[in-house]
């Protein structure tokens, strides 16, 4: 006959029988168990005091719990010589299994030790005795208020159908589950950025009509930048959006599910039961897929923990306790780590600004609107552009030292004015030099006309420049050359003949060690003959 375990209510039935009168031949005929199970019941309810004859009521919770300890005890089962040798080896086994020895290892190695034990009997005795495979009890955490948290994951769910051109596409998806109503939205999408959280952020409070108090986001780098349990660093520009749209972030710790346990497995779930098996050919029909899903089919299933259908539950106790829903769009901003050349230069979105020389190789963050560029030192503006178009540069003219700044920007106007300053001839010289269609390459040209007019004076320079304009000679080197015939030498004055002092000590030659030469002495001789 088959082993079958007989239930308490049916051990509560054949105690009662038996109190009533009943043999016991016919309680076993009646409830279709062996007779020796009924007996050995009885026997245990004698143990615990009870006699045929008494009342049901007699049946109290408190001896039926004796009985049936009674009955699990005289069934208990005595373990075997494997079990034994593993009892002797249980410091060793207790030790490899907490360095993070795997147990078919163990096993090999007590066979190498010549203790044979078969891998069954030691998974059991690691079980039982010593914890192996049991996780932690946990509590789970309080649903909390309604509107107050929404969980957010991402993760890949789905392809896009080859196109055009061929290949096919893979696209991910930002996952929003309310922590108390679990009415799913879901926004597919490429890339996991920054930009895209922000964009899936706003469809999700477009789509609930009003913004939760708090997110609970996994660990992305597109929303964390550094993970920490205590003092997570947060993306700046999602920081920025939470501050404008009025909720709070509350990351999950790194590599812990039990943070966000209620959606652990949503990435999972959508990616089989929304996207699998269905053809989409862009990211928009993922999107009106996705729409469907959550709102006609997710929406109205029941919830296996809840037991609400999620959307029924939302749009009764949780739509109005969210925060107001926003009434204009976000612009997205962009974030940049900046840093401004030798050329006084930074990139930002594709831009080039300038920046002052103070600022020139200094780590700056710069932060990129439709109209605005703004660059932060150390968490202070620093400079401020108007955005300009990719490519194109937003130059302020206080940023370049002052002498450079005429030759950067090829300000021939500047040069003009500064020669205006030597003289009314001396600016008509300058403008005569720029004048033609590429003014800017004679820039050295009038920079050496001023450079001449300091260097011999306005009035001289003028006067000189006045006679080249009447000729029409418009030529730098030739009114240079006019300028330095026209100056003349100043006069010095006359300086008295030098008088060669007589030698204080004179001495005839014979004084000397050494002699003439004899080129010397021939020619003095033939001077004679003569």
């Amino acid at each position: 006959m088959a082993y079958r375990e007989v239930t308490m209510i049916e051990v509560k039935e054949v105690l009662r029988q038996w109190l009533a009168g009943v043999r016991k031949k016919r309680i076993a005929a009646r409830l279709r168990i062996d007779p020796k199970t009924v007996r050995r019941y009885v026997s245990a309810g004698e143990s615990a005091g009870l006699r045929q004859g008494q009342d049901a009521k007699a049946l109290t919770d408190e001896v039926l719990h004796a009985v049936q300890a009674s009955l699990h005890s005289s069934n208990e089962r005595q373990h075997g010589e494997a079990w034994a040798r593993c009892e002797a080896q249980r410091q060793y086994i207790k030790r490899s299994l907490e360095s993070r020895v795997r147990l078919s290892k163990i096993r090999r190695l007590l066979l190498r030790n010549g203790v044979d034990v078969p891998y069954s009997t030691l998974h059991r005795y690691a079980v039982a005795e010593l914890d192996f495979g049991r996780t932690a009890a946990t509590v789970p955490v309080a649903d909390g208020k309604p509107g107050e948290e929404v969980h957010l994951d991402t993760g890949w769910v789905g392809w896009l159908d080859p196109g055009p051109l061929g290949g096919r596409r893979r696209f991910r998806a930002w996952i929003f589950t309310p922590h108390f109503s679990r009415y799913r939205f879901v926004y597919p999408c490429f890339a996991e950025s920054t930009a895209t959280a922000i964009e899936a952020c706003e469809a999700a409070w477009e789509f609930y009509d009003g913004v939760f108090g708090v997110i609970v986001p996994d660990n992305t780098k597109a929303i964390v930048r550094e993970a920490d349990p205590l003092d997570p660093k947060i993306v700046i520009g999602f920081l920025e959006y939470a501050q404008a749209r009025g909720f709070h972030i509350d990351p999950a710790r790194k590599r812990s599910p039990k943070d966000k346990a209620r959606v652990e497995r949503s990435v999972r779930d959508t990616r089989d039961d929304c996207f699998g098996g269905e053809h989409l050919a862009t990211i928009e029909d993922a999107r009106s897929h996705a729409r469907r899903w959550y709102a006609e089919e997710y929406g109205r299933r029941r919830h296996s923990t809840t037991r609400r259908m999620p959307r029924e539950h939302f749009e009764s106790e949780e739509r109005a306790c969210l925060l107001p829903a926003p009434v204009e769009p976000y612009e997205i901003p962009i974030w940049s780590d900046a840093v401004a050349g030798r050329d006084h230069f930074a990139r930002v979105a594709k831009g080039l600004y300038s920046l002052p020389d103070d600022l020139i190789g200094k780590a700056l963050v710069a932060r990129a609107d439709r109209t605005t560029v703004r660059f932060y030192r150390h968490s202070l503006i620093v400079k401020t552009h108007p955005r300009v178009a990719d490519g194109e540069r937003s130059i302020d003219r206080s940023d370049f030292p002052a002498e450079q700044m005429t030759y950067a920007m090829r300000d021939v106007t500047f040069l003009a004015n500064q020669a205006d300053e030597h003289g009314e001839a001396v600016g008509r010289y300058a403008r005569a030099l720029l004048a033609g269609p590429l003014p800017w390459a004679r820039m050295r040209q009038v920079r050496a006309l001023i450079s001449l007019a300091r260097k011999y004076g306005g009035e001289r320079v003028n006067a000189t420049c006045k006679a080249a304009l009447a000729a029409d000679l418009v030529d730098v080197r030739r009114l240079e050359r006019m300028i330095q015939i026209a100056v003349q030498p100043e006069p010095t004055a006359p300086t008295a003949a030098k008088v060669i002092p007589l030698a204080r000590y004179m001495r005839p030659a014979s004084h000397y060690a050494l002699p003439r030469s004899s080129s010397t002495r021939s020619k003095k001789k033939d001077n004679t003959d003569e």
